[in-house]
């Protein structure tokens, strides 16, 4: 599958764009007083787009292909210094680049330890896969790019060494038509499957590391003794004295 796909660069080229991006804030506004420190990234615009009351952080930098942000550049080679970012958002990003996992490794790169690390993007397991089996829709936004299930993005994360501390589901929809409020099969859809969200949030937590290696368990030491002079040979002795020969006496 090719990846010269076009990418969101707005939340108004989704089909429902704005009502996502309403959702997505409601979910991750209490989230953002957990999260403090100096430095927050947020990866492409959606993520700068997204609105972050009472968020404890000094300066929030925006990272892009284009001049939008207020830094360019790719998303698997980041400018940025080792260990400087407090927090990082990625937003609707994995599901349109060719090398996620690269992308999560640079981005493993350039966070803290006990950094936050918040990814948004598109189930699988919903009813919006269904437009990517529609020849009209493939071409199109978001149907356009692949769709990881979390439990594939959690498998990336735990093998960087992260702590999953909040997963959630939202917009029981398929996305194909306007959203006009909740009806009445979405609120069975979300009661009845509720990891059948179409849009999934998850929130991990970068973890320490131990700096020395784990020694091994110390053996059991074994009593340094030898057996006295004379031992086993007391029966010898009482047959000497005996008058009988010693040799090939059996125990």
């Amino acid at each position: 599958m090719s990846f010269n796909v076009i990418k969101p660069q707005a939340w108004q080229e989704l089909p429902n764009g704005l009502w996502l991006q309403e959702a997505i804030e409601d979910k991750l506004m209490p989230w953002w007083p957990k999260v403090f420190g100096y430095h927050m990234l947020c990866m492409g615009p959606l993520s700068h787009a997204l609105e972050k009351p009472n968020l404890p952080i000094g300066r929030e930098f925006s990272l892009c292909e284009s001049a939008l942000c207020c830094l360019q550049g790719e998303y698997s080679q980041l400018p940025i210094q080792n260990g400087v970012i407090d927090a990082v958002v990625c937003s609707m990003l994995l599901d349109f680049e060719a090398n996620p996992y690269s992308v999560l490794r640079e981005t493993d790169r350039v966070l803290i330890s006990g950094g936050y690390l918040f990814i948004i993007g598109f189930n699988p397991l919903s009813p919006a896969f269904f437009g990517k089996m529609l020849p009209s829709r493939q071409e199109k936004l978001p149907w356009s790019g692949r769709f990881f299930t979390p439990a594939r993005v959690k498998d990336w994360l735990g093998l960087l060494g992260y702590q999953v501390v909040g997963d959630e589901r939202l917009v029981y929809h398929h996305l194909l038509s306007e959203i006009r409020g909740d009806s009445i099969w979405q609120h069975a859809l979300q009661a009845w499957l509720p990891g059948s969200g179409s849009v999934y949030i998850l929130v991990a937590r970068k973890l320490d590391s131990p700096m020395t290696p784990i020694l091994d368990r110390q053996k059991v030491r074994q009593p340094k003794w030898s057996t006295a002079p004379t031992a086993g040979r007391v029966k010898q002795f009482k047959l000497k004295s005996c008058g009988v020969k010693s040799l090939g006496v059996k125990r």
